[in-house]
């Protein structure tokens, strides 16, 4: 079943001596046993890489259509190897010879594990699975290749070349499976391309997408230390470090990950209310009095989200001014305050952005889901000064930091609140008699009652790249988008949206075409410029080349709201697609 070699036509035997140590797939002391045990293993061990050796990586694998076609090759897959020190001339590889008798056209998910002999189609299939995502990966980083094929709702609902959204009563076999698994992606949006900047969680993280796939496989749930325990350690020094860096002595303090920065947000309200009116949690609202909330006219709408929905009601969620740059004005929440008392209310919670969704903008911060990642950079993080004073923080790594969708935390200063604010001593899950502390049994305090492990990928990445490379990424965005200031600041065609320069990653700016620049100021002008931005956008979708986003903002029409998180963004990619905005924008 299994042969090494150099040469994909002809597999040999051939090695030089560095090559008999440990091998890149299981452990032997010397060729002849890494030959017998080829041999005798099945194909299910090229999955075990517990004991491979560090001195190999793949580099060419070809797991093509495993299912999909009808014509079987002799083998099925040929993946070679080399050593990372360059001085070893020869290659190991593994040939799988493909079993004659099996039809994989008639394959189902019932013949895969836990099926009995379920265990070389579950493995060839997991491999054609990893073929797919291999080659997807390749590709995103491809800038030849579209960031998207753009297909209209419709086009998708009624199938394109085969692929059906429909459920069936029947099973299908796994070569459709696995065709719609390339389907999946072909259609999307490649959000790691590094000409993608129409979100502000963007790019491909290569470390953490392997933490993802193996949250996946441990497919557990993190609301109890003894099913999740080594997930919990991670989460809880995970915690630990990121309040260190907010600055709260000895990163004291409690918090949580949790679905999104929304989510989050909602926590903040939760523990700010349960705090002052703890007897809410048992007689509801009519124990408060009448409570009134404070936030930017530019935050993140979220928080009018969770004054819907904890009781509040959106007119009890006061809005404050914001200067020219969206910047609250410290005298109208004072001038607010004092009328909202007033009136017969309470004041109870005041979230000041960090970093807010359109403008980037800093003010006393607290909500810093987009701009808490500027507290990894010694260069940027006094935008944030004063953020040790808050008593919650929302902090989003799948945002500034790059780490895979969804990765959010929130924060409490006071240790105990969050507990106090959410736990229910569910007794089917926290008993108290444990054989271990039963403190690390974190998800009372949590709203939810199952929970994903969003930690794994994100403290996996902190192990690869340490502070430091956190701290370089964040720097690297930061300067793009100065370039990309810069370039457009006196270009003519542009129009920055404020004055000054972006403190955060932001930038917005409206394009004016040549057949608008020589119009005068007036409502005609407004009309036509508030449609530029949505048909470029739409000239970009349509063409696949690049995305960034586009809104209007108060009185001001539709401007382009760029936002640079994506590590693999160079400054070719800025000048892209300032081209293609110009290209595509020119004849509007």
């Amino acid at each position: 079943m299994f042969g090494i070699g150099s040469d994909d036509s002809n597999p040999s035997f051939e090695c030089s001596a560095p090559c008999n140590n440990l091998g890149f797939l299981q452990k032997n002391n010397n060729l002849e046993e890494k030959i017998s045990s080829f041999k005798e293993r099945s194909s299910k061990d090229l999955l075990d890489n517990s004991d491979r050796d560090s001195r190999f990586r793949r580099t060419e694998t070809d797991f093509s259509n495993l299912f999909a076609r009808g014509n079987w090759p002799s083998y099925v897959h040929y993946g070679k190897y080399r050593p990372i020190n360059q001085n070893y001339k020869h290659c190991v590889g593994i040939l799988i010879i493909k079993n004659e008798n099996i039809d994989m056209l008639q394959f189902l998910t019932l013949d895969l594990l836990p099926a009995k002999n379920g265990e070389e189609p579950t493995m060839q299939f997991l491999l054609e699975v990893v073929d797919i995502l291999t080659n997807y990966v390749r590709k995103t980083f491809d800038r030849s290749t579209k960031v998207l094929d753009f297909h209209h709702p419709h086009q998708l609902l009624e199938g394109m070349e085969g692929f059906n959204l429909e459920l069936s009563d029947q099973p299908e076999s796994l070569e459709q499976i696995l065709v719609d698994c390339r389907d999946t992606l072909k259609y999307g949006v490649r959000t790691g391309h590094p000409r993608f900047f129409n979100q502000l969680s963007t790019g491909l993280d290569i470390i953490g997408l392997a933490g993802e796939w193996l949250t996946s496989t441990a497919n557990t749930n993190m609301f109890t230390y003894e099913i999740a325990p080594v997930f919990v350690l991670m989460e809880q020094l995970t915690l630990k470090k990121m309040r260190e860096i907010i600055g709260w002595p000895d990163g004291e303090g409690d918090g949580i990950f949790s679905p999104g920065g929304a989510i989050s947000n909602m926590y903040s309200v939760m523990t700010a209310r349960y705090k002052f009116f703890p007897d809410v949690k048992t007689k509801g609202m009519t124990a408060a009095h009448r409570l009134v909330l404070f936030t930017s006219e530019h935050s993140h709408y979220s928080i009018k989200k969770a004054s819907a929905a904890l009781g509040f009601g959106t007119e009890n969620l006061i809005l404050l001014s914001t200067d020219e740059r969206g910047r609250v004005i410290p005298a109208d929440l004072e001038a607010k305050v004092i009328d909202a008392k007033a009136r017969g209310c309470v004041p109870m919670f005041v979230n000041a952005t960090a970093g807010s969704t359109v403008y980037g903008k800093y003010n006393i911060h607290s909500q810093g889901a987009w701009g808490g990642g500027l507290l990894m950079s010694r260069k940027h993080r006094h935008k944030l000064s004063g953020v040790e004073r808050a008593n919650s923080v929302t902090w989003n790594p799948h945002k500034m930091m790059g780490v895979p969708l969804q990765c959010s935390a929130i924060l409490v200063r006071e240790r105990g609140v969050l507990s106090g604010c959410n736990s229910m001593c569910a007794g089917y899950l926290f008993q108290p008699d444990k054989q271990y502390d039963v403190s690390y049994d974190t998800g009372d305090k949590a709203i939810q009652c199952g929970r994903h492990v969003d930690i794994f990928k994100f403290w996996l990445m902190w192990k690869a790249k340490g502070t430091i490379g956190f701290e370089h990424h964040i720097d690297k965005c930061l300067d793009l988008s100065h370039y990309l200031y810069t370039k457009i600041r006196d270009r003519e065609g542009y129009q920055m949206v404020f004055e000054g320069e972006p403190q955060h990653t932001n930038v917005c700016f409206w394009y004016l075409p040549p057949g608008i620049r020589d119009m005068p100021d007036g409502q005609e002008r407004r009309d036509r410029l508030h449609k530029v931005a949505p048909k470029i956008k739409a000239l970009m979708m349509e063409s696949g080349t690049t995305m960034v986003g586009y809104q209007p903002q108060g009185d001001k029409v539709n401007f382009f709201r760029m936002v640079i998180s994506n590590p693999a963004a160079t400054r070719s990619d800025i000048d892209f697609l300032t081209d293609e905005i110009e290209r595509l924008g020119h004849d509007l």
